[in-house]
């Protein structure tokens, strides 16, 4: 079993490391009761308890069960990160009873590494599966050589454009910003269109975008948390849609919102901006709009140099509470690795990651059902974009936090009470007594 450092010692090497690499989504039915330690069964069997709000885990889960007799795994879905799922995890934390296994999305690593919940794995986790994963997606996921958690896939940003409206309407797919304002203006001369939804309270859309102008909202190569969420290439990307929101020449409001999905459903938006994993959830939301789809890589600032950021993407921890740590690596090396894992996920007709285990691409390629994008090869695309994901891109150690200030002021400015880049300074100044609570040494810039 691993030796766990200390919090303080884990605080330490966070604070002391750059956090190398770049990347930054996301239901089935219960089968499992609330968390618990791993637990052994009869004849040898180890029984180890895992949460995820992952589409399709409990196709994945039923799959291990059925080929892995010594390890069996009960599963239970939980909410989303957002929407209660974190705050489960950490509850379940303070009593003493996480799950062996839980699904933490990168923004939230570093802080479970911190406090304690994401158990250090560096033991555990084996030099052939490291090397198997995406060099940036692990690195996000390690500090000063120490890893906390297995990053299961990698979502780059697209964009996704309804083709029978381009086709209908004439419009040409944008490849740079500057011809997504001019098809921002050329789609609101068709009427009640929109080019797309600008998500009020969204941080995982925005902080991509900034991500990949060039943004660093935070860094450590210092020694410190260096924070700057309101940098040159945010301010750029801030007045960037405020001049679309201005011109009334995108919708504003809460992603998952009736209105949002009424405006898509309706036909009333052309385009969508979101990470790979939202091929899968849009095939499942909204079926009747199967073959007119199509999706295209996400827009350039500049084309000869292309940089991208994500937005999604989830990795598997094993918490402090698990008393078996080797059985659940195996279960997540196997989730995240084996083809049968990939297939079983997809089967679930609701997902489209795109694995940080490389080699499993082709499986992804193979079992992805391409009717609903009209035959299109999507898994090329996102292989393509994936080699733009820019290195660099340091999450915070409390990006829940961060996100519900920003989303906070977000809404504020959609109401008419300030602006996209004073939301990003709102969120900085509500940012900086979260990392000083912690013990953090701390910086920050604005301009």
């Amino acid at each position: 079993m691993p030796g766990r450092q200390s919090r303080r010692s884990v605080l330490a090497a966070i604070t002391a490391l750059p956090l190398t690499g770049a990347l930054g989504a996301c239901s089935g039915t219960d089968s499992a009761s609330s968390g618990s330690t791993a637990t052994s069964g009869t004849k040898g069997t180890t029984t180890i308890t895992f949460w995820s709000a992952l589409r399709g885990s409990q196709e994945v889960v039923d799959e291990f069960n059925k080929t892995h007799k010594h390890i069996q795994v009960a599963f239970e879905q939980i909410p989303s990160g957002t929407s209660g799922g974190y705050l489960k995890l950490s509850n379940a934390a303070r009593a003493g009873n996480a799950p062996d296994v839980a699904t933490i999305e990168y923004p939230q690593v570093p802080g479970y590494a911190i406090d304690g919940v994401a158990r250090d794995i560096t033991d555990v986790i084996s030099d052939r599966l490291k090397a198997k994963l995406l060099p940036q997606a692990l690195g996000l996921t390690t500090f000063q050589g120490r890893t906390y958690s297995v990053p299961l896939d990698v979502e780059p940003m697209v964009l996704h454009y309804r083709k029978d409206l381009f086709d209908k309407y004439g419009l040409d797919v944008p490849t740079t910003w500057d011809e997504h304002t001019e098809l921002a203006r050329a789609v609101r001369r068709t009427g009640g269109k929109r080019r797309a939804t600008f998500f009020s309270t969204d941080m995982g859309q925005f902080s991509a975008w900034c991500w990949g102008a060039g943004a660093h909202w935070f860094d450590t190569s210092k020694g410190a948390w260096n924070v700057s969420l309101a940098d040159a290439a945010t301010r750029r990307v801030s007045a960037y849609w405020q001049r679309l929101i201005d011109e009334d020449l995108v919708y504003v409001n809460p992603p998952n919102s009736r209105e949002a999905d009424a405006q898509a459903g309706n036909s009333l938006v052309l385009t969508r901006h979101s990470g790979a994993w939202d091929a899968g959830a849009q095939m499942n939301a909204r079926p009747q709009q199967k073959g007119l789809w199509r999706i295209a890589p996400q827009p350039q600032w500049d084309p000869a140099k292309p940089a991208l950021g994500t937005q999604g993407g989830s990795t598997f921890a094993i918490t402090k509470d698990s008393r078996h740590p080797e059985a659940a690596m195996e279960f997540i090396e196997w989730q995240v690795s084996s083809p049968a894992a990939l297939k079983a996920r997809l089967s679930s007709g609701a997902s489209s990651q795109y694995p940080a285990v490389t080699e499993l691409i082709k499986e992804g390629r193979a079992a992805f059902d391409r009717s609903y994008y009209g035959g299109q090869d999507i898994y090329t695309l996102f292989e393509n974009e994936a080699q733009k994901i820019t290195d660099g891109w340091v999450w915070g150690p409390r990006m829940t936090a961060t996100g519900q200030v920003m989303a906070d002021a977000f809404a504020r400015a959609a109401a008419g009470s300030g602006t996209i880049e004073s939301s990003m300074r709102a969120a900085q100044d509500g940012t900086m007594p979260d990392l000083k609570a912690l013990g953090l040494k701390t910086t920050q810039h604005s301009t």
